[in-house]
């Protein structure tokens, strides 16, 4: 099998500040961008990989999610518990450095880890980790 990674999903309740933090201080494009207010959806990548995309998205939108269920996701979005990813460079701290001057929250400095990588962790503006790892 040949098999990819095409596109994730993580969810955003500004869609302004997501940009700002994804396509600014990450420097990923935009390649689509959909919908009004705070129901865009927006599909970004990394510059160069057009095959892998992150789509940013309202949360809790889908009809069959209760209020319950939804209020949930809202909670635990803004614990920081809902979602995340990783990313990875070679440049760790160059990127620590560009991301943490743009104001993100930073979570962690650039560590060496017991299990081997080295990486900083900061949380997107709708409280998402997102880790970055250093490549070789």
């Amino acid at each position: 099998m040949d098999i990819t990674i095409h596109s994730t999903f993580l969810p955003h309740d500004d869609p302004e500040a997501s940009l700002a933090f994804y396509r600014d201080a990450l420097g990923f494009e935009v390649r689509l961008d959909v919908g009004q207010g705070r129901m865009r959806w927006i599909t970004i990548g990394p510059k160069g990989q057009p095959d892998t995309s992150i789509v940013l998205t309202p949360p809790a939108v889908d009809p069959g999610i209760t209020e319950d269920e939804r209020r949930t996701v809202t909670e635990m979005m803004a614990k920081g518990t809902y979602a995340s990813v990783i990313l990875a460079t070679h440049d760790l701290d160059g990127t620590f450095e560009r991301v943490a001057a743009s104001g993100a929250e930073v979570v962690q400095e650039p560590t060496d880890q017991p299990y081997g990588v080295r990486d900083a962790a900061f949380r997107d503006p709708a409280g998402n980790m997102v880790r970055v790892r250093a490549l070789g």
